[in-house]
């Protein structure tokens, strides 16, 4: 069937799509963590089984046993090698079942996520995600064993609109005509995980060549009917798809998984969810024939009025404890027994999806990270608190935060309440700066002056806060134990001038100095030596900002319109004449910290363009330093 012929059927009538095959897998005595996928060789019948009670149910349409079947998730069970042999053999047994039967029933090849991030959330690139999905698909569509192939592909339980676009890159690359349907899922604040909205997704997928687009697993019927009555107001000419679960899952007290909601209710969400402009509907994790069956029922004989569609209402998450705060943070245990500290800078989300940003601090705690230094309001464009965003990261991510506390635009009231606040939520390594000036950012016109420069901030926390009382001199209820950081430029115009600053940062009471990118070495390590010499003991451990270039003309720019940064002739050449340049920047960053980092003792990795796989591809240099004590070199 081409995509023509698809579409001329769904104007017909709708149909019928079936249920789960994972959970009802699983409620048949298969293990969870088992790799389904290989049943289809394993165990042909036990899901041709399924796939025959489908039928007899009503669907009019039944998926392979495929969702799982890539490279990426094969991987996990060590076989990797045999993807086409397990989609082949998905297809095979379902067809023998539809064959068995004296009705038309359409097969449809189910394409699950990859189970892997794609940059720059991750270190999986868009091309190779896009040949992982065409080798799936190829083997779907085209099985090679003499077995006709899918009449339709179904992409789902997509969490990334980023995926899903490789997705269909790969099907049109596959079968240019083969009918494409995508199906995105979301989280019980209707946003899929990276944040992104139901009419966002339909806006951004209408625009690719698809057929259908629509919503499965999420939540239950009630949910997914307010889903996709949002997608067909923002994408009213694609049909749409409803495959949603029988209700929130909850656990019993001897291990088991009850799904709640039954068979009539889904033949009553049935007809609301054609009413909202579904073509196909049926169900995913939870829903047995029982459900298919009851659904068909209602297709068959609708009833005068449907269910009115539910109010669209979003449910916001609680948010867990905080941790006990009767110990020294990491970050002062790693300074106190100079271990080399690796940290990488991220920046709060926009709006208030937070899962895009939660995603990357995972990666990069995988690739090695220690901390993650959270940016507040950078060159002055409005995005989410920088304290809610480093409590979030603790919680979801379990690597302490270090929070940038600008002074600028804050009174000192304002000041002293955001801090108890941080305190309040176990966010204890702070990051003082000046922050960037108001007229560079999105509100020009709003208010830029500041009741204290970042020395007498740190005067305050340290001197304090710290020791239990106010800037007014009042006491608070109790001590707070704030690690703080200071600004460092190792390549400022006026080296004497930086040295100052320095002497009273660290008279104040300043832990530790985080500096600017580094693009001078040579420069960079002379002034820590010269800080050596006129400090002595009282300088404080020096963490080095490496920035790897992402390209020639951010080079440039960096270079001629960046105050405080210069970057050589040597290195913009480089960079303007390399073929790769996203990896040249990183190749010139580690080349920069193995010189740097005898000096000092930790890296600041700051991404450009939200780039943290590039990020990534440097912690794997450091990781291995990071459980090392710091063996400075002395001048």
């Amino acid at each position: 069937m081409n995509r023509a012929a698809f579409r001329d059927r769904l104007t017909q009538s709708p149909l019928l799509l079936d249920g789960a095959l994972g959970t009802v897998l699983h409620s048949r005595g298969i293990a969870i963590d088992e790799c389904f996928d290989a049943l289809n060789v394993q165990q042909p019948a036990l899901v041709a089984a399924i796939h025959r009670d489908y039928i007899t149910a009503g669907a009019d349409v039944v998926e392979t046993n495929s969702f799982g079947a890539n490279r990426y998730k094969l991987a996990a069970h060590g076989l990797e090698a045999q993807v086409d042999q397990l989609n082949a053999a998905a297809v095979s047994v379902a067809r023998r079942v539809i064959q068995s039967f004296f009705r038309p029933v359409l097969l449809a090849g189910s394409v699950g996520p990859l189970g892997v991030h794609i940059a720059p959330l991750g270190r999986v690139t868009m091309a190779n995600a896009q040949s992982a999905f065409a080798q799936q698909m190829a083997a779907l569509v085209d099985p090679e064993d003499g077995v006709a192939g899918v009449d339709l592909l179904i992409v789902e339980t997509l969490t990334d609109l980023q995926e899903a676009e490789a997705a269909v890159a790969a099907a049109r690359d596959v079968a240019p005509d083969i009918p494409l349907v995508v199906q995105m899922s979301f989280t019980r604040d209707d946003r899929t995980l990276l944040g992104e909205s139901p009419d966002d997704v339909a806006r951004r997928l209408s625009r690719s060549d698809v057929d259908v687009i629509g919503a499965n697993c999420s939540g239950g019927p009630a949910q997914v009917l307010r889903l996709i009555a949002i997608m067909h107001q923002a994408a009213p000419d694609l049909p749409l798809s409803a495959m949603p679960n029988a209700g929130w899952p909850e656990h019993t007290a001897g291990g088991r998984v009850i799904y709640p909601a039954t068979p009539d209710y889904f033949g009553d969400y049935a007809r609301s969810f054609v009413q909202a402009g579904a073509r196909l509907v049926g169900g995913c994790c939870g829903t047995n024939a029982g459900h298919i069956a009851a659904m068909r029922r209602a297709l068959d004989q609708p009833a005068d009025s449907a269910r009115p569609l539910p109010a669209i209402t979003l449910i916001p998450r609680a948010a867990g404890p905080a941790e006990p705060l009767d110990r020294p943070t990491g970050l002062a245990q790693a300074l106190a027994q100079e271990r080399f500290i690796a940290t990488v800078e991220m920046r709060p989300p926009k709006g208030i999806a937070t899962q895009r940003m939660l995603t990357g601090a995972h990666m990069l705690k995988e690739a090695g990270a220690n901390f993650l230094d959270v940016a507040d309001s950078p060159l002055a464009r409005m995005r989410m608190s920088a304290w809610a965003a480093a409590h979030l990261i603790q919680q979801a991510v379990g690597l302490e935060a270090i929070l940038h506390f600008p002074t600028r635009g804050r009174n000192l009231l304002r000041i002293q309440g955001d801090l108890l606040a941080s305190h309040a939520m176990n966010v204890r390594n702070l990051f003082i700066v000046m922050g960037d000036p108001t007229h560079i950012g999105d509100y020009p016109e709003a208010m830029d002056n500041y009741d204290i420069v970042p020395s007498g901030l740190i005067r305050l926390i340290k001197q304090r806060l710290n020791s239990g009382v106010e800037q007014s001199g009042e006491s608070i209820d109790q001590p707070t134990n704030f690690v703080v950081g200071c600004a460092l430029s190792l390549q400022a115009q006026d080296p004497d001038r930086e040295l100052r600053l320095l002497r009273k940062k660290i008279r104040n009471g300043a832990d530790f100095a985080l500096t600017q990118p580094i693009f001078d070495p040579i420069a960079s390590r002379n002034f820590i030596i010269r800080c050596r010499r006129e400090l002595g003991d009282g300088l404080v451990p020096i963490i080095a900002g490496i920035q790897p270039l992402y390209n020639s003309r951010n080079a440039e720019f960096l270079h001629n319109e960046v105050p405080g940064i210069s970057i050589s002739t040597e290195h913009r050449q480089r960079m303007s004449n390399s073929e790769d340049p996203h990896q040249e920047g990183v190749v010139i960053a580690r080349e920069i910290l193995e010189e740097i980092r005898p000096y000092v003792q930790g890296v600041y990795l700051v991404p450009q363009f939200g780039r943290y796989d590039l990020v990534a591809n440097i912690l794997d240099v450091v990781s291995a330093l990071t459980a090392q004590r710091v063996s400075a070199a002395r001048p």
